[in-house]
């Protein structure tokens, strides 16, 4: 492909995608998720998946489409947030949930596309994150069928600490405001919270992006991920519904009240 990194559609970047690949997803709530991406990947009817994402989306939308039609087995998150369908799949038995504090699931991502196998962190100690036992996966009867092991626990400073391990994936799905050819990145404010870190993750990251620009249009200081982290760009095309920017719990003012 050489440095013109950019595919034609959705459907291509994701079309070598397998049943049973481990993915990292972008996105915080439903604010910057790759949503063209994910619909294509619901359009394939590919199963199996592994997801490490913050959250899960919403019951309609997000990575909650994935999980409706049941192509999700596996999720590694921090927020189970609005999704019904993700507590019955837990609950039930159909879907095996991996817990983690907020913080850890950052720096885990982080790590793994830093090539750091492992950190200690004192988050979740005197836990069940740190000492075992939160349940994975239910069985129909409701039992616990598999849960969480005990981790690796060391002293540093008269202060305990937990062993962690980096997380890296198959593929990575991220949204950016803007890309170039060569797959440089910039994203838009709360969109950057997990979508550089999924993209370090992947060992095939596909980016979609809503701006689409020419190599050296970016100044370099403006770049929040450098291209060798992207392997394939997509245009969104705007008009396309799966692109639309939703709020997860919209609040708004009563007129002429508080």
């Amino acid at each position: 492909m050489g440095l013109d990194k950019t595919v034609a559609s959705a459907a291509a970047a994701v079309a070598d995608i397998p049943d049973g690949a481990s993915l990292a997803v972008g996105g915080f709530g439903l604010c910057g998720i790759p949503g063209t991406l994910i619909d294509a990947l619901r359009r394939r009817e590919v199963g199996g998946l592994h997801i490490v994402s913050n959250n899960c989306g919403v019951d309609d939308w997000g990575l909650g489409i994935l999980l409706a039609g049941g192509q999700i087995s596996r999720m590694t998150s921090s927020y189970v947030g609005e999704n019904k369908e993700f507590a019955r799949q837990y609950l039930s038995g159909e879907l095996e949930v991996e817990l983690v504090p907020q913080g850890t699931l950052a720096e885990r991502l982080r790590a793994g596309g830093a090539g750091i196998p492992a950190f200690y962190t004192p988050a979740g100690t005197g836990t069940q994150v740190g000492e075992g036992g939160l349940p994975w996966r239910h069985a129909a009867d409701g039992s616990v069928a598999v849960a969480s092991p005990a981790k690796e626990t060391r002293e540093f400073g008269g202060r305990p600490y937990l062993l962690e391990h980096g997380i890296t994936t198959d593929f990575a799905l991220v949204r950016a405001e803007v890309g170039d050819r060569h797959g440089n990145l910039v994203f838009h404010s709360s969109a950057r919270n997990f979508n550089p870190l999924a993209a370090m993750a992947g060992r095939i990251t596909v980016a979609e992006v809503d701006r689409l620009v020419e190599p050296g249009e970016l100044d370099p200081d403006e770049i929040h991920l450098p291209g060798v982290f992207v392997r394939r760009v997509v245009r969104v095309d705007p008009g396309d519904p799966a692109a639309e920017r939703r709020v997860e719990r919209r609040t708004v003012r009563r007129e002429g009240g508080v």
